[in-house]
C-alpha cells in the first residue's frame, strides 16, 4: 500500500469513528423529597448496554455550560454522565454574589448538601444504561466539597474525585463512613484552600484509614480546570491549561483502576 492510499484509509477511519460517536444529552427532572431539581445527562448512543456512571457536581455557578461540557467529555470516554443539580430547578446564579449566596447555604448545612448529592446519585442509579456496580462521583470547586460529603455520608460507590474543591468539613469523624477510593486534584498555589486545611484533610483520611491519593499541580490556583475562570492567577482563581490536562489524565487513570 503506497503512502497516498494509506492516508486515504486513515482519513476514512477517522471520519467513520467520528460518525459512530453519537452523544445524547437531555435535561432530567428529579426530586429531593418535594424539592424539584433539574440535572443533565450525557451518554454515547452508538453502543448499547450498561456502562460505568459518573456523577458530576457543579461549581458554585450551578448546572451550566461548564458542567454540561464535562458531562459530554465523559460521555465520549464511554461513561454515563449525570450532572447533579444542588440548587434546584431554575436556580442558576448569574453573578458571583448570587453564586456565593447559594453555595453558602449548602456549605453551612452539610446535611442538606449531602441530601442533594445523594438524591442525584439515587436518580442516576435509576437509569437503565448505568452499571450500578461501577459508579464514581467528581466535583469542581463547590462540587468538590459536595462529592467529599457524599463519601462521608456513606455512599456506596467506587470512587470520588475532587477538582480544586474545599476539603474542610464540620464532621471529620464521618470519614469512617467512606467506602470509595478518593482522588484529590489540588492547585498547588490555591489561596482558598490553605495548607492547614490540606493538613487537616490528610489527618482525617489517615485516621479513618481511607484509600486516597492527593495530587498537587504546581503553580495552579483555584478553579484551574475551568476556562471561564480567566487567566490571571493573581485573582486566586484562574485557568491553567497544563494542570487541567494533567488532572483529566489523572482522572482517566483513576477510573481505569477502580472500574
Amino acid at each position: 500500500m503506497n503512502i497516498y492510499k494509506l492516508i486515504i484509509v486513515i482519513i476514512v477511519l477517522l471520519i467513520t469513528q467520528r460518525g459512530m460517536t453519537q452523544i445524547h444529552t437531555e435535561n432530567i427532572e428529579y426530586k429531593d423529597g418535594d424539592y424539584v431539581l433539574e440535572g443533565y445527562i450525557a451518554y454515547d448512543e452508538s453502543f448499547t448496554g450498561e456502562r460505568p456512571g459518573v456523577l458530576v457536581v457543579h461549581d458554585w455557578m450551578g448546572v451550566g455550560e461548564y458542567s454540561k461540557m464535562r458531562c459530554e467529555m465523559l460521555a465520549k470516554l464511554g461513561y454515563f454522565a449525570f450532572a447533579a443539580d444542588i440548587y434546584g430547578k431554575g436556580v442558576r446564579p448569574t453573578s458571583p454574589e448570587e453564586a456565593g449566596k447559594q453555595a453558602g447555604k449548602y456549605k453551612g448545612d452539610r446535611n442538606l448538601f449531602r441530601s442533594r448529592v445523594n438524591a442525584a446519585l439515587d436518580e442516576m442509579k435509576k437509569q437503565k444504561l448505568v452499571n450500578k456496580s461501577k459508579i464514581a462521583a467528581i466535583g469542581y470547586c463547590f462540587g468538590g466539597t459536595g462529592v467529599l460529603e457524599l463519601g462521608r455520608s456513606g455512599a456506596d460507590i467506587k470512587g470520588i474525585i475532587s477538582f480544586h474543591g474545599n476539603l474542610d468539613t464540620p464532621t471529620p469523624n464521618d470519614a469512617k463512613n467512606i467506602k470509595a477510593r478518593i482522588l484529590v486534584c489540588h492547585g498547588g498555589a490555591d489561596p482558598f484552600v490553605p495548607a492547614e486545611q490540606v493538613k487537616a484533610f490528610d489527618e482525617e483520611m489517615k485516621n479513618a484509614n481511607i484509600n486516597y491519593k492527593f495530587i498537587s499541580y504546581e503553580g495552579a490556583v483555584h478553579s484551574f480546570t475551568n476556562p471561564f475562570s480567566g487567566n490571571d492567577p493573581s485573582k486566586g482563581a484562574a485557568y491553567n491549561e497544563k494542570a487541567d490536562k494533567d488532572s483529566w489524565e489523572d482522572m482517566k487513570s483513576f477510573f481505569a483502576e477502580i472500574f
